[in-house]
């Protein structure tokens, strides 16, 4: 593997965050000053949802720098799963997040007041607009860079921003009913929306459990790499191919056939080649182990 290309992927990961914490700092503050000046609880309750990005978005750079770290004595295979049990912390707070959400709009459902309600005014809504707008940029930002460097604890972070947008459009249907009179359009969006977050929760969730377990690459990969072997000159066969994710890495364990009269240097030849075609060919390899059968 490149230290360069991992270098410049961390750099980047950290440059993504930091932007995040700012922007849902920046965020918080002026859905928290909108939703009391606009007499919306639904707009400070969706400040307290951008609040809680920037504790997220601190787990995701402290997963980040974990994972990077080299080899060690303690750690011989590197530290690369750090980075999905960020994300796995992370689908948590998703989830709880969610769920507060949900709880929220069915507790306003059931003990609907109608005697003590007060309209939001215009400024709610415009601050609601504003989030959604900020929110489904970040979130694809965040996306595009997470799938470039193939970081799971960055992905999760990017449904964080979605999850905030979709809060925030449950916040402008809820304070859109209210100013015409619609009062439960806002609880019963609340709870729909909960039902997203809760989904993105559990797929962020298994896709990080799944880099825990040393889960075996798509059959796609796999594929392509049983060609790679099989078209590496000396290679009669390919006999069998393990491969298994670790944290947003993957290891490759190969063993393939070669003339039994071969010397040990032209049979260590063959492997060699065959690993140096494999890291070349798929970037996210991080080590490759091969074993030469005589045929």
């Amino acid at each position: 593997m490149d230290n360069n290309i991992d270098l410049k992927n961390e750099k980047r990961a950290l440059k993504v965050s930091k932007m995040s914490i700012e922007i849902n700092a920046a965020l918080s503050a002026v859905k928290l000053f909108c939703g009391i000046l606009g007499r919306s609880a639904a707009m400070v309750s969706d400040a307290v949802h951008s609040l809680s990005d920037v504790l997220s978005t601190v787990a995701v750079i402290i997963g980040i720098k974990l994972a990077a770290r080299k080899s060690d004595a303690d750690h011989s295979y590197g530290h690369e799963r750090f980075e999905p049990v960020a994300a796995v912390v992370l689908s948590g707070m998703l989830a709880i997040t969610g769920a507060l959400i949900g709880v929220s709009g069915i507790k306003k459902i059931i003990y609907y007041d109608v005697s003590s309600f007060e309209a939001p005014t215009f400024l709610a809504a415009a601050a609601a607009v504003v989030s959604i707008l900020v929110k489904e940029i970040m979130y694809r930002y965040t996306a595009l860079a997470a799938k470039q460097i193939n970081s799971d604890a960055l992905m999760a972070d990017a449904w964080h921003h979605r999850s905030d947008a979709l809060s925030s459009i449950g916040s402008l249907i809820g304070i859109a009913g209210a100013m015409a009179g619609f009062h439960l359009l806002d609880p019963i969006a609340s709870v729909i929306i909960c039902l997203f977050i809760l989904r993105a929760a559990y797929e962020i969730f298994r896709d990080a459990t799944d880099k825990l377990v040393d889960k075996a690459c798509d059959e796609e990969t796999e594929s392509d790499m049983k060609r790679v072997v099989s078209e590496t000159e000396g290679v009669i066969s390919l006999d069998d191919i393990k491969t298994r994710l670790f944290g947003a890495k993957i290891y490759v364990d190969i063993e393939i056939s070669a003339e039994k009269d071969l010397s040990l240097t032209d049979a260590h030849k063959i492997a060699q080649n065959v690993h140096d075609n494999i890291e070349k060919g798929f970037p996210l390899v991080k080590h490759c182990m091969v074993h030469v059968n005589p045929k």
